[in-house]
């Protein structure tokens, strides 16, 4: 695999059972260019650790005034040296190669989970983790996973060199064959301490990551209640807790590396120390002493990717773990589905509440609780709520599926279900670029874009779009900011809200579309709305008398469950569960009407039921 080659077609099905089987995972699905690496790796190591050789031969010929002997030792030099080039050349290339494939089937494999999952995601796993995995996560994860093979390379170097030594000199040699093992696992005692403040450093910096990623998205409102310097000064606690924690780690790396230094000058020293014993005692020559200098000199460079791919390891353990912990999540409903991939028509039901949504009818459910209400959207969807996700981590059986025309959701393929019920949530997500780009979504095609606009009332959205691209005679053309944030809360709900129209689903529910528009746009917008979706089913989620009274049909959901059904005009007279939600009715001015009811002798038995509920809440508290 090229880097040119990327993205990958398939980037397969991970192990995600725990770190370490994910970075043995990556490895095997790179073995191509692992073994490259390992390759022209050996090919440069090998040259640069045959030096040592050839400068012996050189000295031992200038000693025996072999003129021959000390140009063929040139050229043998001049063969390394060519090799030591190409080698580094080719080994740099295929390692970056081994590190940006391995990052990229990380960060297409993310993608991919978190486009599964959706707003199932966010609910399980802190938006800062998901940021800090896909982010920095990955580059450390592809440092370990292009690092094996350098550091295979230079083990199978280390072993060649002490096996070559102890043929060429074996009275130094063994010295020497000794010596580099224990260099080599002299810091394995310090690598569990180093290895357990790497992870409280990443856990430090996930949680800043997590804090900062959470008070940008809440940025707006922290201003609007002057909470920016309680989350500034949070953050840099956060930030010092991080500095404080890298500094730690990185004392352990710095006695790590000076171990890696000291050990080796120590191993040359005794061998220096024995050669010139060795010499004078005329048991070596002067070019034998000066081939296992360099040969111990020249080891410590493969012995550096020892502490190296300790260090990577070390890094990349806990970033592979939270990997694992992203790609194992799964829907709590089958993507792949047990029906075939047909979009069912008819009434949506949920059977856990009740709710009933007939084919081809304008329906408005009311609801007190809004977070209910949006739990409530996202189930007529086919998402799983957070109950029911924390359910299936537990091993328990979810609730029911919704039914669409008698076949329940998590039966049908993903895909298809998003296809019949398209659930626009109260806060949509608006991505930057153009406005047909924003507005080119998977669609019947029966519902053009202005027709769309119309109905969401987005004329004075599109002036202001124009007047933001001066370059721009095309509305459609205009340029939307990251997540609109040059719009206003009403205009970026009505842009979402024509994104949806033109999708034409067989079912569209809408949690709240208008909670940020002005009275008289929303009547044109339930007025236009009801209008486009004429024959199509259609949930919208308010509280809002004026789409409520545009309805077909009114529900009313108290404590999850379906408790009255009727028509806004109706309801707000009968109802006073209904009436206390959707005029904002508190139980004082409840008791008030009622008492005036009493006097005028026109009293229902709601409003007895009321009055009698207030008065026993008063006497409770007196």
């Amino acid at each position: 695999m090229q880097i040119q080659d990327l993205p990958y077609p398939d980037p397969g099905v991970p192990d995600a059972r725990s770190g370490p089987r994910f970075l043995w995972w990556l490895g095997r699905n790179q073995l191509g260019g692992q073994f490259k690496a390992l390759a022209w790796g050996l090919l440069h190591f090998l040259a640069v650790s045959a030096l040592p050789f050839c400068v012996g031969l050189a000295v031992q010929s200038v000693v025996d005034h072999s003129g021959t002997r000390l140009a063929l030792t040139g050229a043998l030099m001049a063969v390394c040296g060519v090799c030591i080039a190409l080698g580094e050349l080719m080994l740099h290339r295929t390692a970056v190669t081994n590190w940006i494939t391995a990052a990229a089937r990380v960060q297409q494999l993310l993608a991919r989970r978190t486009a599964l999952l959706g707003s199932a995601l966010t609910r399980r796993v802190a938006a800062g983790e998901v940021v800090a995995v896909s982010t920095g996560d990955v580059e450390k994860i592809g440092w370990f996973v292009e690092g094996v093979s350098r550091f295979s390379a230079a083990a199978v170097t280390v072993v060649v060199v002490c096996v070559a030594l102890v043929v060429y000199q074996p009275a130094l040699g063994v010295i020497v064959a000794v010596g580099v093992p224990v260099l080599a696992v002299a810091v394995l005692p310090l690598l569990p301490h180093a290895t357990r403040r790497a992870d409280f450093q990443r856990e430090k910096a996930g949680r800043a990551t997590e804090l900062a990623s959470d008070t940008v998205a809440g940025l707006r409102v922290l201003r609007g209640i002057g909470g920016e310097e309680l989350f500034l000064d949070r953050y840099r606690r956060a930030s010092q807790e991080v500095r404080r924690a890298a500094v730690r780690s990185a004392r352990m790396w710095a006695v790590i590396s000076a171990i890696q230094v000291l050990l080796p000058g120590l191993l040359m020293i005794a061998v220096v120390w024995r050669g010139v014993q060795l010499a004078r005692e005329g048991r070596i020559t002067v070019g034998e002493l000066v081939t296992v200098y360099s040969a111990v000199m020249l080891l410590t460079y493969p012995l550096r990717h020892f502490e190296e791919i300790a260090m990577a390891y070390s890094f990349s353990r806990p970033s592979a773990r939270r990997a694992a912990r992203v790609l194992s999540l799964e829907r709590a409903m089958d993507s792949g589905g047990s029906r075939a991939a047909e979009v069912p028509g008819g009434d949506l039901y949920d059977p856990v509440t009740g709710l009933l949504a007939p084919e081809g009818r304008f329906t408005a459910v009311v609801c007190g609780d809004p977070d209910a209400a949006g739990l409530l959207a996202e189930r007529l969807g086919g998402h799983a709520s957070q109950q029911g996700e924390v359910a299936r981590d537990e091993g328990v059986p979810g609730s029911t599926s919704v039914v669409l025309g008698g076949v329940p959701l998590d039966e049908l393929p993903l895909a298809c279900a998003r296809t019949a019920v398209l659930v626009q949530d109260k806060d949509p997500v608006l991505l930057s670029g153009s406005l047909r780009e924003l507005l080119d979504v998977p669609a019947s095609g029966l519902v053009s874009a202005e027709a769309a606009l119309s109905a969401a009332q987005c004329g004075d959205v599109l002036d202001a779009l124009t007047q933001g691209s001066l370059d721009t005679e095309d509305p459609l053309d205009a340029r939307v900011t990251e997540r609109g944030r040059s719009l206003s809360g009403g205009q970026r709900q009505r842009l979402a809200l024509a994104r949806s129209l033109i999708t034409d689903p067989e079912v569209l529910v809408l949690d709240e579309p208008t909670s940020a528009v002005d009275s008289h746009t929303e009547a044109r917008i339930a007025d236009g709305v009801r209008t486009l979706r004429a024959g199509r089913t259609t949930v919208v989620f308010t509280s809002s008398p004026l789409l409520l009274d545009h309805a077909d049909r009114v529900v009313l959901v108290h404590e999850g469950e379906v408790v009255a059904v009727g028509v806004h005009r109706e309801l707000v007279h009968s109802e006073p569960r209904y009436r206390a939600v959707v005029t904002r009715e508190t139980e004082e001015e409840a008791a008030a009407e009622a008492a005036d009811r009493t006097a005028l002798g026109t009293v229902t038995v709601d409003d007895e039921a009321v009055l009698d509920g207030v008065l026993e809440e008063i006497e409770e508290t007196a």
